[in-house]
């Protein structure tokens, strides 16, 4: 599975958890970390742990293996690292204040409704 591929599943199982706002950067040109970054909210911290989990199974069941995920007890801003997309899944209080999206302003907007 290609990179363009997992950034769609990973989109996909935040849709399915009602992740909102989603946001995908290709990073191809922009940084060495990954091809996409994934960015979306929920509304409190079990959602976010939901859609976390989401995005993993659905990685597991596709036969990938999740490289790391980080902050999943905090629930604020969890990283789900699927090796070529990070998934930044952010606590809808926490993503306006490290603001990704401008952070990574070069970074190319995939529009999610095309996935």
């Amino acid at each position: 599975m290609d990179s363009k591929e997992l950034m769609k599943l990973a989109a996909q199982a935040c849709d399915d958890k009602r992740a909102e706002d989603i946001v995908v950067l290709d990073m191809a040109e922009v940084s060495l970390i990954a091809d996409y970054f994934l960015i979306c909210e929920g509304s409190n911290e079990r959602q976010v742990q939901a859609i976390a989990r989401e995005v993993k199974e659905k990685a597991e069941e596709a036969g990938l293996s999740v490289t790391r995920i980080e902050g999943f007890e905090q629930a604020r801003w969890i990283l789900v690292d699927l090796n070529g997309v990070i998934c930044h899944i952010f606590h809808k209080d926490e993503r306006n204040y490290y603001n990704l999206e401008r952070l990574w302003g070069d970074a190319p907007t995939v529009a999610v409704e095309s996935v």
